[in-house]
C-alpha cells in the first residue's frame, strides 16, 4: 500500500512526519547525536533490519540532514554525519524527549537525562518565545497562515473555519 505523502502539504508538522514517516529515522537521528557515525554501529545500536536502516540512512542523505564522508576506500565505507539541518534536529528531539519524561517516564523516573553543560545543571526542554523567552503553551498561542500558505486554499470554508477559530 502507498504511502500519502505530506511534503507538499501547507503544515510544516505535516512535511515534518512526511520526511520522519516512521518511528526509525527518529531513532537513528537520535543516535547520531550520541556520536553513532558508521552503519555497523547504527545496526547494533537500533537492532534495526539492514535494508530498513540502508532506506532511513539513503532518504536522510537525501533530505539533507546527513552527509556521508569516505573513511575507507577498499571497499569504500562511509562515516554518516549530521549536517547543519540535521543539527537543527536537536530542538525536536529535546522537546519529544521532555514530554516523554513527563508522560511516560515509570515511577523511577526517565530512562535518560540532560545536563546542560555551560551550567552543569540537570535539564530538560522548553518551548519559549523567540522575542520575549517566556514559556508557549497552546491557550497562550495562535495559529495564523504564514507567507507560504498557499493561496490557491487560503478561502476554502475549511481552511477559514480552522484559522477563524484561533482568532476567537
Amino acid at each position: 500500500m502507498k504511502r500519502t505523502s505530506f511534503a507538499q502539504w501547507p503544515c510544516s508538522i505535516a512535511r515534518t512526519m512526511d520526511l520522519l514517516g516512521d518511528w526509525w529515522t527518529p531513532l537513528v537521528l537520535r543516535d547520531a547525536f550520541y556520536g553513532v557515525t558508521r552503519f555497523d554501529e547504527f545496526q547494533q545500536a537500533l537492532g534495526i533490519a539492514r535494508n530498513t536502516l540502508a532506506d532511513r540512512l539513503r532518504r536522510l542523505v537525501e533530505e539533507g540532514l546527513i552527509e556521508k564522508r569516505p573513511y575507507q576506500a577498499e571497499p569504500v565505507r562511509y562515516d554518516y554525519v549530521l549536517t547543519e539541518k540535521g543539527a537543527d534536529f536537536w530542538s525536536v528531539l529535546a522537546a519529544m524527549t521532555a514530554w516523554g519524561d513527563r508522560w511516560l517516564a515509570t515511577e523511577a523516573g526517565p530512562p535518560i537525562t540532560m545536563q546542560h553543560k555551560a551550567c552543569g545543571h540537570e535539564t530538560h526542554a522548553e518551548v519559549v518565545c523567540a522575542e520575549c523567552g517566556e514559556r508557549l503553551t497552546a491557550e497562550d498561542t495562535r495559529m495564523r497562515r504564514g507567507p507560504g500558505f498557499p493561496e490557491r486554499i487560503a478561502h476554502r470554508p475549511d481552511v477559514e473555519a480552522r484559522f477563524a477559530r484561533q482568532e476567537a
